[in-house]
């Protein structure tokens, strides 16, 4: 493995992080200026930014071939959003939610995770068929995504302190289209070097494109929705704390697999049944930890129970390469 790689690899995180900042400030400035209310902003643009990341590594790594890297990304992606995030945030902060985030969105999470479930093990549901989430399958999972997007104007005034999340921007027309280019062209290269380090770290080291997939690039690519979940749990903004993961994470499944799969069928190894089967146990434990200790509250021990737990998943998943 050459050094330009790995060091193209690290950058590549640098360009995919700026570039989605600068969508995220771009996009949001010319949505004020059209008179979107910033509750709409937040749940659609903020959402779409710190989810961006996973969309363009998935893509480029849709279009490269290397479907192990665009499973794996999202799998990992989801896991670490709830048990790393979350954990880290509530640490930071105990999170405490509304009513309609208990019963609505971190039930939409769950069901994402069982229909992707359901999709990639076509060979238990008929034996001959072979386990694939093909473009029909991607298609239905944008269909979900279209639905949350509906959805997502319903529970609007159920959340507390979005507006406030978003700072006031007076950017011109020029300036944010500037940002929104120079962000996209951000996430390109930062998506590609990402993808070839991969590629390049499972070869160098024996790991599979699977593993790494759902390590360093999965972490990798969620370091926005830590950013702004902790800044959030830090500045007592909970509900968005807890509102950015979950977002992220129906997000991750309805929309990035969906463009992902549409592009190029995604082919399903059965062993990664194991890190969806820990992604649905992650969203069980933050649905039942909203009725212990003080209700619909995600307690400091509570996160680090996640944590614990999320250090033991990436040692397991070391340690049986």
């Amino acid at each position: 493995m050459s050094w330009l790689t790995l060091i193209l690899f690290l950058v590549g995180f640098v360009f995919l992080i700026k570039g989605a900042d600068l969508l995220v400030d771009g996009a949001s400035a010319i949505a004020r200026r059209f008179r979107v209310s910033d509750l709409v902003i937040g749940l659609t643009v903020v959402s779409f930014g710190t989810s961006t990341p996973e969309l363009f590594v998935n893509i480029i790594a849709s279009l490269k071939g290397n479907t192990d890297i665009a499973i794996g990304n999202v799998l990992g992606s989801n896991i670490a959003n709830i048990l790393l995030i979350l954990g880290v945030s509530s640490l930071i902060y105990p999170l405490a939610v509304s009513k309609g985030t208990v019963w609505k969105e971190i039930p939409f999470s769950l069901l994402a995770a069982v229909v992707l479930a359901i999709m990639v093990n076509d060979q238990f549901i008929n034996h001959d068929a072979s386990s694939l989430l093909n473009r029909a399958d991607g298609l239905i999972l944008l269909c979900f995504f279209s639905i949350f997007i509906y959805y997502s104007y319903g529970i609007a005034t159920e959340i507390d302190g979005l507006a406030n999340q978003l700072t006031e921007t007076a950017h011109s027309i020029f300036r944010s289209v500037l940002m929104i280019l120079l962000g996209l062209g951000g996430l390109t290269l930062g998506g590609k070097w990402i993808v070839d380090g991969a590629i390049q770290l499972a070869v160098h080291f024996g790991m599979s494109e699977s593993l790494v997939g759902l390590t360093i690039v999965a972490v990798g690519t969620s370091l926005p929705e830590l950013a702004t979940s902790a800044m959030a749990a830090y500045r007592r903004r909970v509900e968005i704390a807890v509102g950015n993961v979950i977002g992220s994470n129906i997000f991750n499944i309805f929309f990035v697999l969906g463009i992902s799969a549409s592009i190029k069928p995604l082919p399903f190894k059965s062993e990664n049944n194991l890190d969806i089967l820990v992604g649905i146990a992650a969203g069980l434990m933050l649905f039942l930890f909203m009725f212990t200790s003080r209700k619909r509250s995600l307690d400091r021990w509570e996160g680090c129970v996640f944590v614990c737990g999320y250090v033991g998943y990436i040692l397991y998943l070391v340690l049986t390469v």
